[in-house]
């Protein structure tokens, strides 16, 4: 099992929540949540399904994309 960790960017869009994964956002890595935590949620499901995209498909991931071989705890505060 490999943790694959990124950079996502969270902001209000007029009545919802956008989220991105800048570097991945070109391949589909953007969502939309009606409360902060929503949009939060629903962008590690759609990261997954790109990197995972990217794996079958043997291409590199971005430069600030971090692989660890290890399980990884991600703290926002």
């Amino acid at each position: 099992m490999k943790s694959y960790v990124f950079p996502v960017v969270v902001e209000p869009d007029e009545d919802v929540w956008r989220a991105y994964v800048p570097e991945l956002e070109s391949m589909g890595a953007a969502t939309w949540g009606n409360t902060k935590d929503e949009a939060m949620r629903n962008i590690q499901e759609v990261a997954q399904m790109v990197i995972e995209e990217l794996l079958e498909e043997g291409k590199a991931l971005p430069p600030s994309v971090t692989v660890s071989d290890h399980p990884v705890v991600a703290v926002t505060v």
